[in-house]
């Protein structure tokens, strides 16, 4: 069957955002971030403000991490009698 992304590998777009080098990325995003500290919309974080944030992230990481070892783990192992075992006779 046909793609219609003609002359693309893997399925990708060329277009858009994601599709840029990183460096451009990185250009466009800090013009951006220029723009709104010219403007006076862009946020600064207070000491405080930035305290809270990453102990908000810290908590929501563990939380992350004790559901996963609570589920069986990453995915990663191979626990338990699954799979096709041979006979001993």
């Amino acid at each position: 069957m046909a793609s219609n992304n003609q002359g693309n590998q893997g399925g990708k777009s060329n277009r858009g955002f994601a599709s840029m080098d990183p460096q451009r990325q990185r250009e466009i995003a800090s013009e951006g971030g220029r723009a709104a500290h010219e403007k006076g919309t862009a946020h600064e974080f207070t000491s405080e403000e930035a305290r809270e944030a990453g102990r908000k992230g810290g908590m929501a990481r563990s939380a992350n991490r004790r559901n996963a070892a609570n589920s069986g783990g990453s995915g990663g192992g191979n626990s338990g009698s699954h799979g096709g075992g041979g006979s001993n006779s």
